[in-house]
């Protein structure tokens, strides 16, 4: 039985019948983010229920240290009396809700925080609002970072970047050809070249890349959000904190990939109903940031990250009143959180963290 083509696959074998080929970012925005049919724009993913976790999910020991880490973060920053405490791509919400109730050992914090949360998602900003109710802390919602308020800021992003559309092009005799999504004889969707090679991209490549072999495949993307956030932490004193999976410095490869209920999946099958992500670059990330007066610091493993915050302190209170079974639990999302190999996230997932000239080394940075 032939299973019926999902509406957004409907609407973009249309467009490519009628225009050509799309550019793989193009599609990856459209599976994502389609107003209508995109992945974001129609469902909670995360969970057992749904098709992935994050860490926040894991554990509520990620999201007591990221929240430890913005106290103290304020504290570097002086203390001011009005701090924007950002979050870009919230999820459900977790890892904020848990990291307010970890500050209320610091009331002047609290006192001083307004929450600004940057998300497209009809789905996942109505879990935010459950998660959030009764929260002391003013909580606004904004589609873009570039509508939050100006001011002293403290920025986090977890698993955000990752989901940025990702552009993609193969190496060539002639050069660089962007990389596309058409339609085969049999109207199937597939991966091909597009014909004339990108004019001025060998100028742009970092250097670990231009002596690319033919065949292979370069992906980058346009660093608008991590500009704007160097752009707003280099005015006025902030910091932020990314936190995705990805790879330390510019490479080639290709890093698309399809996760649907918890299980890898092909990219091009079933448009708008499968997550799509590819790894972040973290040498671009950092580039795109200090560019624009931010300092950075990092990455380092997301591992290393959390033991330095604190978490097996942190494990241990908890284990304090806990059963066999909890022990056990608190031990399992430990062990997620910060191990290495095909199940663990300490090693895969990576922490940067960005800066005003004046604030200094992030807590957890340090050398």
């Amino acid at each position: 039985m032939i299973e019926a083509l999902s509406p957004l696959d409907v609407d973009i074998r249309r467009r490519i019948k009628a225009a050509g080929p799309m550019p793989v970012a193009e599609f990856m925005a459209l599976c994502l983010s389609d107003p209508q049919h995109g992945y974001y724009m129609t469902r909670d993913p995360l969970g057992t229920a749904g098709d992935f976790t994050t860490a926040p999910e894991v554990s509520q020991i990620f999201g007591e240290l990221i929240g430890l880490w913005m106290a103290a973060t304020w504290r570097q920053m002086g203390s001011p009396e009005n701090v924007r405490i950002v979050e870009l791509g919230p999820g459900r919400g977790t890892m904020l809700k848990d990291a307010l109730r970890a500050v209320q050992v610091m009331p002047a914090f609290l006192a001083a925080a307004v929450v600004h949360l940057v998300e497209i998602s009809p789905a996942l900003q109505a879990a935010q609002e459950r998660n959030l109710d009764g929260s002391s802390v003013p909580v606004f919602w904004h589609d873009r970072l570039e509508d939050v308020p100006g001011g002293p800021s403290i920025i986090v992003a977890n698993e955000f970047f990752d989901a940025l559309p990702v552009n993609q092009a193969v190496k060539q005799a002639d050069g660089w050809h962007q990389r596309m999504v058409a339609l085969d004889r049999n109207g199937d969707l597939f991966y091909c070249e597009a014909d004339e090679a990108l004019a001025g991209l060998d100028r742009l490549l970092p250097e670990s890349v231009r002596n690319a072999e033919a065949g292979e495949i370069f992906e980058w993307r346009t660093d608008t959000v991590a500009m704007e956030i160097g752009r707003r932490i280099a005015r006025e004193p902030g910091a932020a904190l990314v936190i995705d999976y990805g790879h330390d410095e510019s490479a080639t490869g290709d890093t698309l990939q399809a996760v649907g209920r918890h299980a890898f999946a092909d990219p091009l099958e079933a448009p708008g109903t499968i997550d799509l992500t590819a790894h972040v670059d973290f040498q671009a990330l950092s580039q795109a940031a200090e560019c624009m007066g931010a300092r950075a610091y990092g990455p380092l493993e997301q591992a290393e990250l959390l033991r330095r915050l604190g978490i097996e302190a942190r494990a241990a209170k908890l284990r304090e009143n806990a059963d066999r079974e909890q022990t056990q639990a608190i031990d399992a999302a430990v062990a997620r959180l910060t191990g290495r190999g095909r199940t663990g996230m300490g090693a895969l997932f990576k922490a940067i963290a960005f800066a005003h000239s004046s604030v200094g080394t992030p807590p957890g940075l340090d050398a």
